[in-house]
């Protein structure tokens, strides 16, 4: 078995100005779980997974996916091992959950939790943007793929500078690639838009900065992307055929 990808994860030193960029741009429902300092996110789409919203203590922004898997300490210290540098150590929240993140040799932000049930809710039934795809791009294609293969146990398909991901999670969580990405170095997630286009240009109305796209993939995939007024790499996509 490999390592689901259940959950996203955003965040910013102002993260009021996050809340309002989403809500407006995609119209995803907000809870707070915590006033003042997390909210949750359900994108009301039916598909993918759910997310939330933080605040950065130090200023840095932050937009990532968590995986579950069965042993925080041990994964982060198999991602040291493997290269990587842990961010946040492992940390319990009573009742909650327990969780850590690393940098992996790119320095590109990943989070791991154990199973909790509060992250295993599906988001509600609606017709906004879902979250459904991850996507983690370094510097050497072959060094990343590695990495992420022997971390989570994950199998790749295909050759060359992208890579699709088969977690080997019976269906669980979320599909993805890894690869290179030349100057671009993230691990980030992507929702399914309507229109690509339309999409960057509302990111851009609302303070967001366009940071590629659209771009043609094939006869029926566009996809892009853009900054949110965090900094983060946000990426979305279009697929008539793929619900």
């Amino acid at each position: 078995m490999g390592n689901p990808v259940i959950y996203f994860e955003i965040g910013a030193a102002d993260r009021d100005a996050l809340l309002r960029f989403y809500s407006e741009l995609f119209d995803w429902g907000l809870e707070d779980l915590a006033p003042g300092s997390y909210t949750l996110i359900d994108p009301r789409a039916g598909l993918g997974i759910i997310g939330g919203i933080g605040s950065s203590r130090d200023g840095t922004p932050w937009a990532t996916f968590y995986a579950e898997v069965p042993d925080v300490q041990h994964t982060l210290n198999r991602a040291e091992s493997l290269g990587g540098k842990i961010v946040v150590p492992m940390t319990e929240i009573p009742n909650m959950l327990t969780w850590g993140m690393f940098n992996d040799p790119d320095g590109a932000l990943v989070g791991v939790f154990q199973p909790a049930p509060l992250f295993e809710r599906k988001p509600s039934a609606g017709d906004t943007p879902g979250v459904d795809w991850f996507e983690v791009l370094g510097s050497d294609a072959d060094r990343t793929c590695a990495f992420y293969a022997d971390l989570f146990d994950w199998q790749l398909r295909g050759s060359g500078a992208y890579r699709f991901v088969d977690t080997q999670s019976d269906g669980r969580g979320i599909s993805g690639a890894v690869g290179s990405g030349g100057d671009a170095i993230w691990a980030t997630i992507y929702a399914k838009v309507p229109n690509v286009e339309a999409a960057l240009a509302r990111a851009e109305l609302l303070g967001g900065k366009r940071e590629y796209g659209p771009n043609q993939v094939d006869d029926h995939l566009r996809t892009g992307a853009f900054r949110d007024p965090g900094g983060n790499v946000i990426g979305v996509y279009e697929h008539p055929n793929h619900d």
